[in-house]
This record gives structure tokens, C-alpha cells and sequence, in this order.
């Protein structure tokens, strides 16, 4: 596909089917964010799959978002294992693992399964419930699958700013 195409088709799905997503095709998905750039290399985050029903019970009780989801993604990053940059304010880590839910977002909708990037988290509470190392930062949760019947975008999904709004040439 196309990827403008693709980027204009994707959106966030908010009412699933509740099918995991296979097996193949989520290797393949697991494979695009393995395949994500990171500062220095570094390959500083981590992934958790979530299809048990333990698992996804333990999603619900963090967030209201799952959706009806059967495959559900915990991203985090090592603090142990960031680049920091000049000055020392930031680090790498959570841009790091922005960029490889983005990856993982967009190698699924190449794939057919739709996602939903979930912010609507305590990242405190999810690592607690899902016992994560101490050194490890919950970016997001991200919902994978398949629609429901009825499901579809949010009606102003294809509103868009003109460009000139939103870039700038300096």
C-alpha cells in the first residue's frame, strides 16, 4: 500500500472484535518495531504482549481504552539504557518508544489489523500490575486487532489543518 494512503486510512479503532491478532501476522508487527531506529542503537525499550485473559484482565484494570481488544501491547523503556543528551535534560528513552509504537501502528495497518495508541494510563499502575522492573518507564499501551461490526473512525477523522498551519519554513 501506498504509504500516504495508508497514512490517511489509519486511524485509532475503539471498538474490536475481541479475535487476537494471528500469530504470523503479529510476528511481523513485533518485527517492525524491532526494526525501529533508537538513539546510538541503543534498542533500549521493551514490548509485552497481552492476550491471556489474565493478561487482558490485568489491561482492564488499568485502563478503560482496551476496546474489546484480543491482543493488547505494553511499551516501555530501560532508564539504565538511554542516551542522554547535551545538557542533560533529556534522554532518548520515551522518543525512542514513541518511535517504535509508531513503527508497530503503521507495519499493522500495512498488515490489515487495526490499532489504538492508549495514553489513558497511570504508568505507575501499570507497571505495579503487571509486576515491570524498577527500572523500566510504561510509554503506552497500544490495542491491536480486528473492528467490530459498526466500528469505524471518529467522524472528524479526516479533518486536517491546511499544511501552511502546521509547517513552517525557517
Amino acid at each position: 500500500m501506498d504509504f500516504i494512503k495508508l497514512a490517511s486510512e489509519r486511524y485509532s479503532l475503539k471498538k474490536y472484535d475481541g479475535r487476537r491478532v494471528p500469530k504470523d501476522k503479529l510476528d511481523l508487527i513485533l518485527e517492525a518495531g524491532r526494526l525501529s531506529p533508537t538513539a546510538k542503537n541503543l534498542q533500549n525499550y521493551k514490548i509485552y504482549v497481552a492476550e491471556s485473559e489474565e493478561a487482558l484482565a490485568k489491561v482492564d484494570q488499568v485502563t478503560p481504552c482496551r476496546y474489546g481488544a484480543g491482543t493488547v501491547l505494553v511499551l516501555t523503556y530501560d532508564t539504565d539504557q538511554v542516551f542522554t543528551y547535551p545538557g542533560g535534560k533529556y534522554d532518548s528513552g520515551f522518543e525512542d518508544t514513541a518511535i517504535v509504537a509508531t513503527h508497530i501502528i503503521l507495519a499493522a495497518k500495512s498488515l490489515g489489523v487495526d490499532s489504538c495508541w492508549i495514553n489513558n494510563i497511570d504508568p505507575d499502575q501499570v507497571k505495579e500490575v503487571f509486576d515491570l522492573p524498577a527500572n523500566e518507564i510504561v510509554v503506552c499501551m497500544i490495542d491491536l486487532g480486528f473492528p467490530a461490526e459498526g466500528a469505524g473512525p471518529l467522524a472528524n477523522h479526516t479533518n486536517r489543518k491546511p499544511i501552511e498551519d502546521l509547517v513552517k519554513y525557517i
